[in-house]
């Protein structure tokens, strides 16, 4: 496996890992249910330094530019958005590979 779909697979996760705070923060703060978020808030952290490595790697190895660099690290701060980048900007580098 090369490391852009690593990048990809990483990507994935990550927003996932986002989206299930989703879940787990009202488990928290409606019943007082700690140990869900503080799961997911790990895993979440560990992905996102995961992608903005990876980011890096494959970033430098392909040669992008700025502003696709900008684009997928934004793509990390937002919900949804790493499925977007990966749907419009990591699939087309795979085919392109």
């Amino acid at each position: 496996m090369n490391t852009l779909q690593t990048f990809r697979k990483i990507a994935i996760l990550e927003g996932i890992s986002y989206l299930l705070f989703a879940i787990t923060m009202p488990m928290k703060y409606a019943w007082e249910m700690l140990l869900p978020n503080k799961i997911v808030g790990m895993a979440h952290g560990v992905l996102f330094i995961a992608y903005v490595l990876f980011l890096y790697f494959v970033a430098v190895q392909r040669k992008w530019n700025f502003t696709k660099i900008f684009i997928l690290f934004v793509a990390s701060l937002l919900p949804f958005a790493t499925f977007v980048a990966d749907k419009k900007i990591l699939a087309n580098e795979t085919q392109e590979a």
